[in-house]
């Protein structure tokens, strides 16, 4: 697949860079300088994955990445100088997928780049079941009550690992490694908050939950042959 990318920066020596670096991957690449474009050019392209600058002319990238989320669930990688903590956890915070401190090395947005869209797009077409939840694994949704929901990005990549390890026990350092590379430090609180909102979306009562199941002090496993 030919993913498209849509990098946001009002360098534009930066914009050249990764266009150049990801054309010759085999990505094609939209570049916007300002909000306002980039929201023009998410509309009209409909990007696989966005590159988002945090600090831009006419606004900030953490209030557009609001915006762009609002209307279509896409990998977001920040881009940004800035490599204070505070600033990387507020954008993993946020939901984004990744968060890369500039200046890079080629091979190093090569290589996070292509790390998110694995995670994000390996899905089958297969089904799975947790008791009257359905997983739709091919559409990134889950089916109850007659009803489909949307999981997010990251909601999808915590029900496939929580659903790969087997109904044995993922550690919070696991959870956190695939669903963002680089250090776990910083990251519990904000899986907590994936954790609440996807059984949400998979559990009867989400506040007792039958399959999304703590392992105090350990991690979470999910209890597939539960019934609902």
């Amino acid at each position: 697949m030919a993913y498209r990318i849509l990098a946001v920066d009002d360098e534009v020596a930066l914009q050249n860079m990764i266009r150049e670096i990801l054309a010759a991957d085999g990505y094609t690449v939209e570049v916007a300088g300002s909000c306002a474009e980039a929201l023009t050019r998410f509309r009209a392209a409909s990007p696989d994955a966005v590159l988002l600058d945090v600090m831009l002319p006419d606004g900030d990238g953490f209030s557009l990445f609001g915006q762009l989320r609002r209307e279509r669930d896409v990998p977001v990688l920040f881009l940004s100088a800035r490599d204070e903590d505070e600033a990387r956890l507020r954008g993993l915070g946020l939901g984004a997928d990744d968060y890369i401190t500039k200046p890079f090395l080629p091979q190093e947005l090569r290589l996070r780049l292509r790390a998110v869209l694995r995670r994000v797009y390996r899905r089958g077409s297969e089904t799975a079941r947790l008791g009257e939840t359905e997983i739709l694994w091919g559409r990134g949704t889950v089916r109850r009550d007659g009803a489909e929901t949307a999981l997010t990005a990251k909601e999808f990549a915590l029900l496939k690992k929580l659903w790969d390890s087997g109904g044995n026990i993922v550690t919070i350092d696991a959870l956190c490694q695939a669903l963002w590379d680089g250090p776990m430090v910083g990251y519990e609180n904000t899986l907590m908050v994936h954790i609440r909102r996807l059984r949400e979306k998979i559990e009867a009562d989400p506040s007792h939950p039958r399959h999304l199941l703590t392992v105090r002090g350990l991690g979470y496993r999910l209890e597939r042959e539960a019934e609902g």
